[in-house]
């Protein structure tokens, strides 16, 4: 059996009296895309909160690589490689694209050699020229952040995430502000990104969910209400009834 990068335990999250997560278990396993579908209010962003260490759950466990982190500061998750794209960094909008990605892959560096080395370092702006030509973005490397447009912008936070190098990658709603060409260089990087990195994403293109995930948790009212492969998923009564509309 493949080893679990990330696992939610029995997860539970109140505000007040409402009840955002009950319950909700799921694993990640190395190397998967494992996709997360739900109508608005299923509780998807509650759990990446969760994950993330942005709020905390009232009970349950999550464990990353067998390592529980529950408790555990975003930032101290982040040096233990999780990633979220949102949450790693803002970006500097007086610097540029290339400038962005080589500060944030500077604490990998560190993290994996154990000492510091200068942002003129060649491996580290080989990696950081490396990202941007993977994200469609080469062309933009000298440009100042500000200049760019908003979904030049996400391209170039999920440059920023990958240079982290993170064991498991979180993805809220990537393909936002991304134009067709761009959404489509994304999706193939996508399928290439779990040689190196297990995936959690949240997309409501669920055409886009569906032909890069391995794995699907579908969550209604907070809760998991079926998991399983794609095809699965799909097929599932229950899940076209409450996500799908009731047609496969």
């Amino acid at each position: 059996m493949t080893e679990s990068a990330l696992t939610v335990d029995n997860l539970t999250v109140r505000f007040g009296g409402i009840v955002a997560l009950a319950d909700v278990s799921l694993t990640v396993r190395a190397g998967s895309r494992h996709g997360i579908l739900g109508p608005n209010g299923s509780g998807k962003t509650t759990l990446f909160n969760a994950i993330t260490g942005m709020i905390m759950p009232q009970s349950g466990r999550v464990l990353l690589a067998g390592r529980e982190i529950t408790r555990l500061a975003p930032h101290a998750r982040v040096s233990l490689g999780l990633a979220r794209t949102f949450q790693i960094t803002s970006l500097f909008p007086s610097l540029t694209a290339r400038e962005n990605v080589v500060l944030a892959a500077l604490p990998a560096l560190r993290r994996h050699r154990g000492a510091w080395r200068p942002a003129a370092d060649r491996e580290v702006a080989e990696r950081a020229d490396r990202l941007l030509t993977d994200l469609g973005l080469s062309h933009l490397a000298d440009r100042p952040v500000v200049s760019l447009g908003y979904g030049e912008q996400r391209q170039l936070e999920i440059a920023m995430t990958l240079a982290t190098r993170p064991r498991v990658l979180l993805l809220d709603e990537p393909l936002a502000g991304m134009g067709p060409e761009e959404s489509e260089r994304f999706t193939h990087l996508l399928k290439d990104l779990a040689h190196e990195h297990a995936v959690l994403l949240i997309e409501h293109d669920m055409d886009f969910v569906f032909a890069v995930a391995d794995w699907m948790t579908v969550m209604v009212d907070g809760t998991v209400l079926a998991e399983g492969h794609p095809a699965d998923v799909r097929a599932n009564p229950e899940v076209q009834r409450a996500y799908l509309g009731g047609h496969a």
